[in-house]
């Protein structure tokens, strides 16, 4: 498979380091003079651009976290007049007020350019049609892949999110060879495919480009094995430019990170500090080339390792492993930290299981309780009590085998837990205090 863009993607790592160090300092002096909050912070520190002088001294430059983003709401870190701003983004704000980000007309070409890299590496070609079941509304995942696909050559159809059916009448008749969606939500597809009497099979779809949310590999070879597809994964998030920050190449060992346009550290998510190259921690991104809505050392809270290896595709960019896990999804149960991930894992592993489970957290008598619902197929359920009660007591079993906590788990029917064309809501929490 060509490389999209091989003098960026293939350069040898000295060279990539001289360019994201002299884009670094420009990125730091663009901040420091036209956005008072890094002002302010970068001078409580005592650092100054001119003290930008090796890529090491990013560790010197103020974190940046979604309070920051929050408390300077609505343009309080934009670098730009709004008179400069072509497009603004946010996320839901369901937590509070959203995360508002802005694009110039050189952020939005560089962002296709970027999102054009991951749709090449993942195999799309100019004679592909790619089918968007992302959302276009503030939600950067349908603009963002859109203009990346369009500018690899694809024609686009923007079917948007929701309304399955229709969806998979346009793959029929359309002939739709790409898809482009949440991983949950290709699952759905095929579960309503098959409930129709379509065979995906039958159908063009070869390939599928998953983002928005964690894919493990179980729900990737599920998917694959549905929909009869490739399926690759990719990664980005609104605050640093929304998808293209990094996808997976044929090879599927790791998703590169475009390194010219983001400068990335893996750090001690509990105290901050940097740690040795290929160990796993919390991944910190500093943007360098944005200039509407640029940050420093983002604190994304999502838990990868890095590898710089060659890749056997010719991409010299870094790798980083797939995101499975986020330091502000872990629930504390009983003083246990856990990540669903790991409940996703177990349950996956498990014959008669569907890729649909609900984790519920509650607190009953001033104790924590945390439920399992997991939908499971129809053979599954027996008119033997026997049999379900030891499938039940096989599934919690082996959550306990790896969690290291005994939780109630629920078998219920196929279909019962509810979908959604955006993110999976894999967790309800309903203390009080929500911790």
């Amino acid at each position: 498979m060509p490389i999209w863009n091989a003098e960026y993607e293939s350069m040898t790592r000295p060279k990539l380091k001289e360019l994201q160090l002299r884009r670094l300092q420009a990125t730091v002096g663009w901040i420091y003079e036209r956005v008072p909050f890094y002002t302010r912070a970068m001078d409580e520190r005592g650092i100054r651009p001119k003290d930008i002088k090796v890529l090491e001294d990013v560790g010197r430059l103020p974190f940046t976290d979604k309070t920051a983003l929050r408390d300077t709401y609505p343009f309080g870190l934009f670098a730009v007049p709004l008179d400069d701003v072509v497009r603004v983004h946010s996320s839901s704000g369901t937590t509070g007020k959203p995360i508002v980000v802005g694009y110039t007309r050189g952020d939005i070409a560089t962002w296709t350019e970027l999102t054009a890299r991951v749709a090449s590496a993942a195999g799309v070609v100019r004679t592909d049609l790619a089918q968007m079941a992302f959302g276009y509304g503030m939600f950067t995942g349908g603009f963002g892949m859109h203009y990346g696909l369009e500018r690899v050559g694809a024609t686009v159809i923007p079917a948007s999110a929701g309304n399955t059916e229709r969806h998979i009448m346009m793959m029929q008749d359309f002939g739709t060879t790409v898809l482009v969606s949440t991983p949950s939500y290709a699952l759905y597809m095929a579960e309503v495919a098959e409930s129709t009497g379509v065979d995906f099979s039958t159908l063009p779809l070869r390939l599928g480009l998953f983002g928005a949310e964690p894919c493990s590999e179980a729900a990737r070879k599920e998917i694959e094995k549905k929909l009869h597809i490739v399926a690759t994964d990719n990664y980005g998030l609104s605050e640093v430019m929304g998808p293209g920050v990094a996808g997976e190449c044929e090879c599927a060992c790791g998703l590169h990170i475009a390194e010219d346009h983001f400068l990335w550290e893996i750090v001690d998510p509990a105290t901050g500090e940097p740690l040795p190259d290929g160990e796993e921690g919390e991944l910190v991104i500093t943007p360098l080339t944005k200039e509407a809505f640029p940050v420093l050392r983002y604190r994304t809270h999502d838990i990868t390792r890095m590898t710089t290896e060659t890749c056997e595709c010719g991409r010299t960019m870094a790798r980083m492993a797939k995101v499975r896990q986020r330091t502000d999804d872990m629930l504390i149960i009983r003083g246990v930290n856990i990540f669903p991930s790991q409940i996703e894992d177990v349950l996956f592993k498990i014959e008669g299981i569907r890729p649909h489970y609900l984790i519920v957290v509650d607190r009953k008598h001033g104790l924590d309780d945390m439920e399992v619902r997991i939908e499971v197929a129809e053979e599954v359920f027996s008119d033997i009590m026997a049999d379900m009660v030891a499938f039940t007591k096989h599934v919690s079993d082996r959550l306990h085998s790896v969690i290291g906590l005994h939780v109630k788990v629920t078998l219920v029917e196929p279909g019962s837990i509810e979908r959604t064309a955006g993110k999976a809501k894999r967790v309800l929490d309903q203390r009080e205090d929500g911790c």
